[in-house]
């Protein structure tokens, strides 16, 4: 996967202003999304790739991306689709429309959560005050995405860049995680 792929599909909210900017690490509202949750069986990996446009990672922890849509592994059977806000119905039709009547299950969960972009040389390191993941660029490549737990909220964490995560929480959960990330970066206008 490309910087460049994922910056085409993940970019700042033109109406927020920033969460964070100082100059070793900033926080950004992520522009609204599509999401898809899509379950299925290996046998239909082929067609709802071919109709969503990218096909479907099938290594843990990864993620794919091709013309402003991005699919990303989420388990053995799972996988969280992002394309552009206006794009739901088409791509919910066009996946439906391929898959038929195989088994599969395709929900759109484009209310349910939100993006963070944090960046920047300190990017990992504000990550690690809340996740206990090895972020450094050979554990965690770009294109590398993991759910798992920031403080005591379950999120998605996807690098796009060498020094670029986007972060996705629950609604609910957002404020906490954003807050306690803009606190934690208070350390470094402190040091």
């Amino acid at each position: 996967m490309s910087d460049l792929m994922a910056s085409d599909l993940i970019t700042p909210d033109a109406g927020e202003p920033p969460l964070l900017s100082i100059n070793e690490v900033s926080i950004l509202k992520a522009a609204p999304l599509t999401r898809l949750s899509l379950r299925l069986r290996e046998a239909s990996l082929k067609a709802a790739g071919s109709a969503f446009g990218v096909d479907l990672p099938v290594l843990p922890l990864s993620s794919a991306t091709a013309d402003k849509r991005a699919a990303l592994w989420m388990g053995p059977d799972e996988w969280t689709l992002f394309a552009p806000e206006n794009t739901s119905q088409s791509v919910v039709s066009d996946i439906e429309g391929k898959l038929g009547a195989e088994p599969h299950s395709l929900v759109d969960v484009s209310e349910r959560s939100e993006a963070i972009i944090v960046s920047g040389q300190r990017a990992a390191w504000l990550l690690n005050t809340g996740i206990f993941v090895d972020f450094s660029i050979d554990a965690f490549p770009v294109g590398t995405v993991s759910r798992t737990i920031f403080h005591k909220s379950p999120v998605m964490v996807w690098r796009i860049g060498d020094e670029a995560f986007v972060v996705e929480a629950w609604v609910s959960f957002m404020d906490y995680v954003s807050g306690l990330l803009v606190q934690s970066a208070s350390e470094l206008n402190a040091a």
